[in-house]
């Protein structure tokens, strides 16, 4: 009979100490899930951790800042990986699955990049992998796309998962601001970091998507092979359009199975204002699975943070330990290969494009007659803000679906046209 169940973490920051924190502050309410005590046995941390109060409170002696001390605790049946990052945190997990424990992780990076090989090692040392925490936050995503929702035939996932992004977005949206002054503002308010790269460039977004689509469509989709655009091509000027047309502007990440071929990207889009993620605003998340049984559900709420986080982490943790306790590791179907990926030239989709050129008769049909030439069928056209000094106009056009390579190649061209000043930008728009 099970005594206890021990837990190892790896990883002081954030998330990790929350967890740390509620490992034994709560102990009697998650005793409560299994029947027996989950006792955090072992702390890895780097030196500077040992400087922090909650070290402390917890206990000084279960800290260390050696690897191999660590792994040679007895009694840690679950090792928790907080520290984000391709590496150490891969071969501590490895490390953890090869030496029969189970494996709980938030870590988005390594998940995307390795989790089909984590999941075959589990699978032969027979214990699990959860990772939860990886995508949404305190959403469920991860665990209803591995079992609630496997009777359905994933026809395609929608996603706003990324709160700074969001967050960005929503006040340039709502309040007319630019783009350098709500990133400023953002990481003012902590919501984005200093170097805040991974998140406006789409890069923690891609991650995420990659983890959701392999889970969905049972084949392994790697983060460098989504299609990947950030925000700071935004202005102000393409919200306040976007609204006089019934659209709102969101990063979406978004994955479609075309016939077999599977269509994974992440990029700005108009939305139209009644879609069910156009009023997802601030730095919540959202994420829209279609299946065929199941129709549209939408999974919304916090995604990150150490508070919602810590929900998903911990959830895994008892999952696990239910595990140990039965001695029967967690029965899930492989993936059947590498999904084949739609290239994104062969994407069709329809556009916003938003341009200025010179303001004198004639300069629609020219542009007209670019678009017709590349099978691209003009919806609306309206001409906005006119500078009599310049004698130039900004104009806006909505198409009609259009292959993505074609829409490459009509830009291209108008901006070789000498009434053309630039192609300001160009935003996809999704039903």
């Amino acid at each position: 009979m099970t005594k206890e169940i021990g837990v190892g973490l790896i990883g002081f920051g954030v998330i990790g100490s929350q967890v740390a924190r509620l490992l034994t502050s709560e102990k009697d309410r998650f005793q409560d899930q299994t029947g027996v005590p989950i006792t955090l046995k072992r702390v890895k941390v780097v030196k500077a951790d040992l400087e922090r109060p909650l070290v402390g409170i917890i206990g000084p002696s279960l800290f260390t800042t050696d690897e191999d001390d660590f792994f040679a605790t007895p009694g840690i049946d679950i090792v928790f990986e907080a520290i984000g990052g391709e590496e150490p945190a891969f071969s501590y997990l490895k490390r953890a699955i090869a030496s029969g424990k189970q494996a709980v992780t938030s870590n988005k990076e390594v998940i995307a990049k390795h989790g089909m090989e984590l999941t075959v090692m589990a699978k032969e040392h027979n214990t699990s992998l959860r990772y939860e925490a990886s995508v949404g936050g305190g959403i469920p995503i991860i665990t209803p796309l591995k079992r609630d929702l496997v009777a359905n035939k994933i026809r395609g996932i929608y996603c706003i998962i990324n709160g700074t992004t969001n967050y960005i977005l929503t006040r340039m949206s709502k309040e007319d601001m630019d783009f350098a002054s709500t990133l400023k503002s953002a990481q003012e308010l902590g919501y984005a970091e200093p170097n805040p790269v991974n998140d406006i460039e789409g890069i923690d977004a891609a991650f995420k998507i990659a983890i959701l689509a392999t889970l969905a469509f049972r084949k392994r989709v790697r983060p460098e092979e989504v299609y990947r655009e950030g925000i700071s091509r935004l202005r102000s000027q393409d919200f306040r359009y976007a609204r006089e047309l019934g659209f709102t502007i969101k990063l979406l990440a978004m994955t479609k199975d075309d016939n077999g071929a599977i269509e994974t990207r992440v990029h700005p889009v108009l939305l139209p204002q009644e879609h069910p993620l156009a009023k997802v605003d601030g730095v919540l998340n959202a994420i829209m699975v279609d299946g065929d049984l199941t129709g549209q559900v939408v999974f919304v709420g916090q995604g990150a943070g150490p508070l919602p986080t810590s929900s998903a982490v911990v959830a895994d943790v008892i999952a696990a330990a239910r595990e140990v306790i039965s001695g029967q590791a967690e029965q899930l179907p492989l993936l059947s290969g590498d999904a084949t990926i739609k290239p994104m030239d062969d994407v069709l989709t329809r556009y916003y494009i938003r341009m200025s050129a010179a303001d004198q008769p004639g300069v629609l049909a020219q542009i007209a007659r670019v678009l017709g030439m590349h099978q691209i069928s003009i919806a609306s056209v309206i001409q906005k803000e006119s500078d009599s000094k310049s004698q130039t106009a900004e104009i806006v056009i909505m198409t009609h679906q259009a292959l993505e390579r074609n829409m490459r190649m009509a830009i291209e061209e108008i901006n070789e046209l000498e009434i053309t000043q630039e192609v300001s930008n160009f935003i996809r728009v999704e039903a």
